[in-house]
């Protein structure tokens, strides 16, 4: 039964991830009173899920654990989802929104989600900073974006990882224009190098190298900085 099912393969997404928006547009394609299984490794989603089923009138048909260390829910859709286009259209048009509160001389305190933490300098050459600088909380993101996007895109396509580590390296353009000794050139990065470094036992080199590239092609923090983006912040006396 399951190799007749279309599949959605979460790999270690929970719900509120992405894993019911993908969940959704697989359902949208199928007609009413038909069945998809959903393939999870994440453990909550194995309360979630159930719950969501209940809420929106689906059936939850069968629970079953999977060798691989997934588990697999077997779904039959009750009819058409008629809020998908706008929930899909919400998740495009949904701002990630972050807030920095000055503390005291070269210190800041960076507040996102239920998250905080401190931001040091903007760049600097001490090693004994308390705490990281703007530059390389910028490397850092981009470290975990493409870290561990790549290994959720591994484990989804059954790929199982032993170690994974990612090392970058970043160069301004000009350092001195932002320490104000000189004025040309750009402070801005020109160029980040890296080198992945993966151990994933018996898996095809070209395999892991279509999907390290799928990866950086659906990075958003890699994009960002690959393409650019409108930059619009105002001064606001209180």
């Amino acid at each position: 039964m399951a190799g007749e099912l279309p599949v959605i393969d979460g790999g270690d997404l929970d719900c509120g991830s992405g894993l019911l928006l993908m969940i959704r547009k697989g359902m949208a394609e199928l007609p009413a009173g038909a069945s998809i299984e959903i393939r999870s490794r994440e453990p909550s989603v194995a309360e979630d899920l159930p719950a969501w089923c209940r809420m929106v009138g689906h059936t939850l048909l069968e629970t079953l654990p999977a060798d691989d260390g997934y588990t697999c829910f077997r779904v039959r859709k009750k009819g058409g989802d008629s809020e998908l286009a706008g929930d899909l259209q919400s998740a495009r048009d949904y701002r990630w929104r972050a807030r920095l509160r000055w503390e005291e001389g070269m210190r800041g305190r960076l507040f996102c989600r239920n998250h905080s933490f401190d931001v040091g300098q903007p760049l600097s050459f001490d090693t004994q900073d308390a705490a990281p600088s703007a530059l390389e909380y910028l490397l850092g993101a981009l470290g975990g974006c493409l870290g561990v996007g790549f290994a959720w895109r591994l484990r989804r396509a059954g790929i199982e990882v032993a170690n994974l580590e990612l090392s970058l390296a970043a160069q301004p353009e000009n350092v001195l224009v932002f320490l104000g000794i000189e004025e040309q050139g750009s402070p801005g990065l020109q160029s980040i190098e890296g080198t992945l470094y993966v151990d994933a036992p018996g898996a095809d080199d070209a395999r892991i190298d279509e999907i390290w590239l799928e990866t950086l092609r659906r990075s958003p923090v890699a994009n960002s900085l690959l393409h650019g983006c409108r930059l619009n912040i105002r001064c606001a006396r209180v």
